[in-house]
């Protein structure tokens, strides 16, 4: 039983960790679905996470700081959608260009407004996103097997976990299901026909750049405002490149991101729960645990880059033929 318990409590820090993974992984799905390829996921996260904390802190409301960190998010996709789809530019290069942007300008402004170091204060009351009881929670508690599972696994998430999972089915429907989502995947592998029946190459990308900065806004409010209690510098840890081994791992589909993502979220969940395993004598050091994501994330995208195809109009930038 002890065994059992140990399970849940790993599997319930599994889903709090996989959650702005998934987002960001959805963000990107969107993007790169319809020929935007998006490294900048890592730098709209971090903007998100600085300003949903930061007008958390100010306001003392959390909604105002998950539309202030949507916001942020939003901009920095405008200017990647400015610079790789408007101005043809190289959609790589716009990528890190926002990576580094958001790392600078998080801290400077930090400091500016707060002047504790580039952290934000810390979030207490309404300033956060509490965790939501399910009907009988406590009640069922102790009932061996289902009570755990109902009232620790499945409840007292915040409201952006399970928004996190419902926008799974939501995006595979959406993509698979709509004419919009037909639309956004046909762009993304031939512009040129999409464009011949007379719908708007230009305008169905941005739509897609801008989905994809709504999700990396919510995915950073979540680590500042749910996650933690607070920006701290480069909160997000290498998260958005996570998300893109999790993407390219999972060939662009919704439902296999989301087990990607879990997988990830799992190990990042054990390296926090076990410091030091003894298998057998030998004591793996925490730092290895710590590192197994990352380590992860290089064995994916060594092994897969080659076997998943992306879209095939992907990073190239639509020329209109005269």
């Amino acid at each position: 039983m002890e065994f059992f318990v140990t399970l849940i409590q790993v599997l319930d820090s599994t889903v709090r960790l996989a959650t702005p993974l998934l987002l960001a992984c959805l963000a990107g799905l969107y993007s790169e679905r319809a020929g935007i390829f998006d490294i900048g996921l890592e730098g709209k996260m971090l903007m998100a996470a600085f300003f949903s904390a930061a007008v958390a802190a100010v306001t003392g409301s959390v909604w105002l700081g998950l539309l202030a960190g949507i916001a942020s998010s939003l901009v920095l996709s405008a200017l990647h959608g400015l610079a790789s789809i408007t101005f043809r530019g190289n959609q790589l290069i716009s990528g890190v260009a926002i990576n580094f942007l958001a790392s600078g300008l998080t801290v400077l402004i930090a400091q500016s407004w707060f002047k504790q170091g580039g952290r934000t204060p810390s979030l207490f009351g309404g300033g956060r996103f509490e965790p939501i009881e399910f009907p009988f929670a406590d009640a069922i508690s102790g009932v061996p097997f289902i009570g755990p599972i109902y009232s620790e696994l499945l409840s007292g998430h915040s409201i952006l976990v399970y928004v996190a999972f419902l926008l799974v089915p939501a995006t595979w429907w959406i993509l698979f299901r709509t004419r919009f989502g037909l639309r956004l995947r046909a762009v993304g592998e031939n512009p040129a026909a999409v464009d011949t029946a007379g719908v708007s190459v230009v305008g169905l990308r941005f739509a897609a750049v801008a989905i994809c900065g709504v999700l990396c806004g919510i995915a950073g409010a979540y680590l500042a405002t749910a996650l933690q209690a607070g920006f701290v510098k480069e909160m997000t840890a290498g998260r958005g490149f996570i998300a893109l081994a999790a993407l390219i791992f999972a060939k662009w589909r919704p439902w296999h991101a989301m087990g990607a993502c879990l997988l990830f979220g799992l190990l990042q969940a054990v390296a926090l729960r076990f410091q030091n395993i003894d298998l057998g004598g030998v004591v793996i050091p925490v730092q290895v645990m710590d590192a197994l994501p990352y380590i992860l994330t290089v064995v994916i995208l060594a092994g897969f880059v080659g076997k998943a195809i992306p879209p095939r109009a992907g990073g190239e930038p639509y020329v209109k033929e005269r």
